[in-house]
């Protein structure tokens, strides 16, 4: 979920955003990236080999894609959803409002729950899911980010954004709608903003778009993308 001082801070409210005390104090988002690529937190923790923080974007961006982790292409490829995931999810942002790859790269700041890769799952059958202790190592970044970013539209992608932005609530009951940071569901143009546009995962891993009933959802999730687009980001 939004943290109450940063939901005070989008709503309008006078109160100032308070970083969590894991986090140095950071007067731009160009501060923050790079401190943040320093950070070898979940690495001196123990869950993994090496830090290797995954990200992009730059300051003026309304629109952020937030996922779950970077996987190994992404790890050597230091880019964000790089590998067979990441373009289906470019398929899926053409049609939900963008032009091709580059034109999401250059609207969308892109990170993660966790943004080093966690390594492979134990019976080597794909990624590691990062645990609650690893995602909280990372939280104070993305607190960060929203801070100072202040995006007009977040996208959750996949079950742990989810638990972030909206918690409690399933992909099921929540993919093609878009919703306020109180989980409201949004009726015809946003009174406010972040609004929020829930994304089921792109990876092969996921079974969960195996049901045409869920592929309904998708479908009907890229059309909202496509309006709150529009609305986000009219310049682009």
């Amino acid at each position: 979920m939004i943290s109450p001082g940063l939901r005070r801070r989008y709503s309008g409210e006078s109160e100032s955003v308070c970083m969590p005390t894991q986090a140095v104090p950071l007067r731009s988002l160009r501060s923050l990236q790079r401190a943040q690529r320093a950070c070898t937190r979940c690495a001196d923790a123990g869950f993994i080999a090496r830090a290797h923080p995954v990200f992009s974007g730059h300051a003026g961006q309304h629109i952020l894609l937030v996922g779950q982790a970077p996987g190994p292409v992404e790890h050597d490829q230091s880019r964000p959803f790089a590998g067979r995931a990441g373009r289906q999810l470019m398929r899926w942002l053409v049609r939900g409002g963008f032009r091709d790859e580059d034109d999401v790269r250059d609207r969308i700041y892109m990170t993660a729950m966790t943004t080093c890769f966690p390594g492979r799952r134990p019976d080597g059958a794909g990624d590691r899911r990062p645990g609650a202790a690893e995602v909280a190592l990372c939280a104070p970044w993305l607190d960060g980010v929203l801070a100072l970013l202040r995006p007009r539209l977040i996208l959750p992608i996949g079950s742990l954004a989810l638990e972030r932005f909206l918690p409690g609530q399933r992909l099921d009951s929540v993919i093609g709608a878009a919703y306020t940071v109180n989980g409201v569901p949004i009726h015809g143009a946003p009174h406010g903003s972040p609004v929020l546009v829930p994304l089921p995962h792109p990876s092969g891993q996921s079974r969960w778009l195996n049901d045409p009933a869920r592929l309904a959802l998708l479908d009907r999730a890229l059309l909202t993308l496509r309006e709150m687009v529009a609305w986000a980001d009219p310049g682009g």
